[in-house]
């Protein structure tokens, strides 16, 4: 199914691409979240009219974008976590830990834009994780997991 990307998307196009995407894909997510138009004649014109705006609102996101990875650079959260008497986790820390940590920080940070690309960290001490507020911009944040006093 071929279809019109309304806004930038990572590793399938830029905005006003025309790709070719599976139908399931197109109808259950591009198209829903409105990231996506399918390519027929009529929507292609109404595209073209739009341009403009929709590219204006797509540097208005990078910028947001930028502006929040500015703020979160170099942050670093503390998760404590109870352990047992060897030290393993009961439990693990997922990204909904490390969103709700960021929101206690007063950053707003969506479990979507967290990559925790081994899963859940399940280890005591200090993590890297990778965080993508946008196609464009990606950065990490420093996750130390400590044993609950």
């Amino acid at each position: 199914m071929e279809v019109i990307l309304l806004e930038k998307i990572q590793n399938l196009g830029d905005l006003g691409e025309l790709v070719k995407v599976k139908p399931g894909y197109a109808r259950n997510y591009l198209v829903p979240q409105g990231k996506a138009a399918p390519a027929t004649a009529e929507n292609r014109a109404k595209f073209e009219q739009r341009r403009r705006e929709l590219e204006q609102a797509a540097e208005g996101k990078l910028v947001v974008a930028q502006r929040r990875a500015e703020a979160m650079n170099g942050a670093k959260l503390t998760i404590a976590r109870r352990v047992s008497e060897d030290g393993k986790l009961f439990g693990s820390v997922s990204t909904v830990d490390i969103a709700e940590e960021m929101e206690r920080q007063g950053q707003e940070l969506q479990k979507s834009e967290i990559h925790l690309s081994e899963g859940p960290l399940k280890s005591l001490g200090e993590h890297e994780v990778a965080v993508s507020l946008h196609p464009e911009v990606h950065i990490s944040i420093l996750v130390e997991v400590v044993a609950e006093e």
